[in-house]
């Protein structure tokens, strides 16, 4: 029902009108949220793929090993700040931070992101050094929202991201709208975490 004050054949043009700014609105929106979110849905990416396959490797850091040789064996009455540097100058760090027995014939030296564990009966050692993994540990700091506040902007994130989704609805009409051909993919897109979900249900019994 048009309203009193306009004529009746106004109202069907501003409806017309209405609905042709309601999807410039809408389609401005959804571009410009997309162009503004596009590198925080790379990082999300990125680092959720990383994460996915935490029990295949370490997404956070690279962890480097090598053998190292003693010169003669050792015993524990022997070592001494001296022979604590010469050690250390095999693998060309810094002096340790904490020494360590873990057992009467094996010492470990703590420097920095770095380890050596000597067996001194044996003569070999074998030195670890950790390293972050380039790029990859600064987006899982994010993903986890490990950085203190990041949890807000998370919040934020996901809500544009729902706007993203309900918005793209409404870009087309016709047989390639929501109601068309759209409707069959999402119904597609509903199908596997709805069928992992039953299957984790049917599973837990």
């Amino acid at each position: 029902m048009s309203p009193a004050f306009l004529p009746s054949r106004a109202w069907p043009q501003i409806e017309e009108c209405l609905r042709v700014n309601f999807r410039r609105l809408n389609s401005d929106l959804h571009r410009d949220i997309g162009y503004f979110l596009s590198g925080l849905i790379l990082v999300y990416c990125v680092s959720g793929i990383a994460l996915n396959h935490v029990g295949d490797w370490n997404p956070d850091f690279v962890i480097h090993r090598r053998a190292v040789a003693l010169d003669r064996a050792y015993t524990v009455a022997e070592i001494n700040d001296a022979r604590i540097a010469a050690f250390t100058a095999l693998v060309g760090e810094s002096p340790p931070r904490v020494r360590d027995f873990p057992t009467p014939d094996r010492l470990k030296l703590y420097y920095d992101n770095a380890t050596l564990l000597l067996d001194l009966a044996s003569k070999t050692g074998v030195y670890e050094r950790v390293l972050r993994r380039p790029l990859i540990y600064q987006t899982n700091v994010l993903h986890r929202n490990s950085l203190k506040g990041w949890k807000w902007a998370s919040d934020v994130f996901g809500a544009l991201l729902i706007f993203l989704t309900v918005s793209g609805w409404f870009m087309l009409r016709g047989k390639y709208g929501a109601i068309g051909r759209g409707k069959w993919f999402i119904a597609a897109g509903v199908v596997p975490p709805l069928a992992a979900l039953i299957l984790f249900e049917l599973l837990q019994r």
